[in-house]
Formats: C-alpha cells, sequence, structure tokens
C-alpha cells in the first residue's frame, strides 16, 4: 500500500501523521517512509532518535534514495511525506502515484479554508481517492471537531472518523526521535490509539 501524506498548510502535523501511519503500517509488514519535504522533518525527527538509541521502527529516506529502494520487495508499504503546499499540478501527480492520499487538516477556520483549496484542486484533477484526517483536535469540552467534521461532511468532502486529539506526548515524541507510543507522558498511549483508529480506517 502507498500512502501519500500532502497538505496546503503547515502546522497541521503532516510529519507527524506520516511518521504514525508508518507506525502502524509497520505493525502489519515492512514499511518504507520517503521524506520528500525539504525541511527534511521526518528524517531529522528519526535522527534524534537514533542519537538517543531509539530509532523509527521502519526505514527513513531521503526522496533522492527512492529509486535505489523502489524496488526492494521487503518494503510491503509506502508512507510518503510531502512537501508543504505543492503545486496543483503537483498535487496531481502525487495523487497518482499513490493508493491513498491522506490531508491532515486541523479543525480551526484558517485551515479548513486551506483545506477546501487543496480538495477543490483534487477535485478539478478528478482525483476521489483522498481523506481528510482532522488532527490537533482541542479537548472536551471544546466541540471544534465535531463541528468541523459535520461541515466536511456536508461539503461532500471524504473525512476519516477517527480524529487526532491534541496531546503534549506528540511534542515530546518529536523532542525524543521515537514514535509517541514512547514518549515519557502519561497521555502517550491515548495519543497513540488515536493513530491506531486512523490506520485501522486507511488500511482496511
Amino acid at each position: 500500500m502507498i500512502v501519500t501524506v500532502a497538505s496546503y498548510k503547515g502546522g497541521v502535523g503532516k510529519t507527524t501523521t506520516a511518521i504514525h501511519l508508518a507506525c502502524y503500517l509497520q505493525r502489519k509488514a515492512q514499511t518504507l517512509l520517503i521524506d520528500g519535504d525539504p525541511n527534511r522533518s521526518a528524517l531529522e525527527w528519526n535522527a534524534r532518535g537514533t542519537t538517543g538509541g531509539s530509532p523509527l521502527p521502519f526505514k527513513v529516506i531521503d526522496a533522492n534514495q527512492t529509486l535505489r529502494y523502489s524496488r526492494d520487495p521487503q518494503f510491503k508499504h509506502v508512507v510518503l511525506d510531502t512537501e508543504a503546499r505543492p503545486e496543483a499540478n503537483d498535487l496531481a501527480s502525487i495523487a497518482d502515484n499513490c493508493d491513498l492520499l491522506v490531508l491532515p487538516s486541523t479543525p480551526d477556520a484558517m485551515a479548513l479554508h486551506a483545506l477546501m483549496l487543496t480538495v477543490d484542486a483534487l477535485r478539478t484533477a478528478n482525483v476521489e481517492h483522498f481523506r481528510v484526517l482532522l488532527t490537533v483536535i482541542p479537548p472536551a469540552p471544546n466541540h471544534d471537531g465535531a463541528v468541523a467534521q459535520a461541515w466536511l461532511k456536508s461539503e461532500g468532502v471524504p473525512v476519516l472518523k477517527s480524529g487526532i486529539r491534541r496531546f503534549m506526548a506528540f511534542q515530546k515524541a518529536a523532542l525524543d526521535g521515537v514514535p509517541v507510543y514512547q514518549a515519557r507522558d502519561r497521555r502517550a498511549g491515548d495519543a497513540w490509539s488515536d493513530y491506531e483508529r486512523a490506520g485501522k480506517e486507511i488500511a482496511k
């Protein structure tokens, strides 16, 4: 399975999503994560973990190494972390080369506006194999996540039932270069369970 994670807006958990979907898929079969973002966020995340003796549980490569690993039969799943704010033509090409395009978005108005620009570009290109994943959802009693999900459904946007709640554990995991389930935080298990649910929806 080839999963691509893309977004027109930064700060929506694109790399966090790519890493944790790769963590989920790795538990099913060997997974390769390709870091196609010029910021090299996934590679740096992995490097921090390697320094601490606990790298990510899957292979992480630079996009320039894709050709070298593309024919390796050991990798049954591939996750691509893309450059932020791709051009419309690039977005269509990216979608054409994956099984599913995942669009993370926070539930605030600015992020949803950027998301709809992405959705419009995909619809123009007749791309249908995409799903929105709401991320950084504020905790209860805030209802922004539920409101955003209902609004997206009313607009005919395919949105995952699962959402990723806002947890400090994700920041700690990024700093230590580990998956969130290894983060030194009492809510690490809850944070990981959100991505487990999303992974199950995506992989089914």
